[in-house]
């Protein structure tokens, strides 16, 4: 019978690749502000599939996965010390297929699960004091700085039994830059950005085939995002997308693996359209463009948004 580890290093693989890819999703626009008081309740749904890379001389081939994932978020837009802000929040859920083929024999997984929670907080810089509705009718962008923090939560599925699992268990931070500029119609965001990883203390631990306790490490991870949009009319845009990330060895008690050296990169379009005064779609398709190790995905999003500002106070 062949061994756990090296029947499965094909399906982790892809669950750890979806975790990065779902990590640096494409995001046009993240930068450009609203109105304090703005709220917004996002449900997207994301499917993908494709390939799983893995170098090394894996005894593995045909390696490939099918992963759906809804989210549920909600958005906030604030004032912060007279800077326009926003914190955002995602809970998403996963289920899909992971097969491959182990020295000729065919292999399926399936699971099901929570994901770990995502939660992000901007704050521009320069360029966008917070604002009203009626003061930023008024307002034009011109260039926009800003900062952001996403910090992802150990609070999906995780079992330490098992070798694949939805949830990380363990906290992931993003620092981020972010830019825009905008001239007439045409939009330019680029950010920059670096995730660090706290450790997994329990991974694939207590079990018959490691009954101690396995620790998993990940160096960090660059990143760098650009996106191009056009403006059809006020709502209606669309955007030319493409990010690149490089590092994330991965170590297993303290041993590094140097063939789980991340060096990937996507492209893809995306486009927003209004559908009544509160609410829109946005729809997205990006595919791998360079995938050194881990998932090349196709990946296609659709997210209906309902949004709505608060009402001014009343006085009497």
């Amino acid at each position: 019978m062949l061994r756990v580890p090296s029947l499965l290093g094909c399906l982790v693989a892809g669950l750890w690749s979806w975790h990065a890819t779902l990590a640096q999703d494409l995001a046009p626009r993240a930068y450009v502000i609203t109105p304090t008081g703005s709220n917004a309740v996002i449900v997207t749904y994301v499917h993908s599939e494709g390939n799983v890379t893995l170098p090394g001389g894996a005894p593995i081939t045909d390696a490939r996965a099918n992963l759906n994932v809804p989210v549920a978020s909600y958005y906030r837009g604030l004032d912060f010390f007279g800077r326009s802000a926003n914190f955002t929040i995602s809970v998403p859920y996963g289920f899909g297929d992971f097969k491959g083929e182990v020295r000729e024999a065919p292999q399926e997984q399936r699971r099901s699960g929570s994901l770990d929670a995502i939660a992000r907080f901007a704050v521009n810089l320069l360029g966008g004091p917070a604002m009203t509705p009626a003061e930023m009718a008024k307002w034009h962008q011109s260039v926009l700085l800003g900062a952001s923090l996403t910090i992802v939560a150990p609070t999906g599925q995780y079992d330490a039994t098992r070798l694949i699992n939805w949830g990380s268990n363990r906290w992931a931070f993003k620092p981020e830059l972010g830019y825009s500029e905008r001239w007439g119609n045409w939009l330019l965001d680029a950010y920059a950005a670096g995730w660090f990883f706290t450790e997994n203390s329990e991974f694939f631990s207590h079990n018959r085939y490691f009954p101690g306790t396995n620790t998993r490490t990940e160096r960090p991870v660059g990143a760098i995002e650009g996106h191009l949009s056009y403006d059809i009319k006020p709502r209606l845009w669309v955007s030319l997308d493409a990010n690149y990330w490089w590092g994330g060895q991965i170590s297993l008690n303290g041993v590094q693996n140097p063939h789980t050296e991340q060096e990937n990169s996507r492209i893809g379009v995306s486009a927003s359209v209004p559908l009544t005064r509160h609410q829109s779609v946005k729809a997205s398709f990006s595919d791998g463009a360079l995938a050194r190790y881990g998932g090349n995905y196709k990946t296609i999003s659709v997210a209906w948004q309902y949004s709505w500002i608060d009402k001014p106070a009343s006085h009497r």
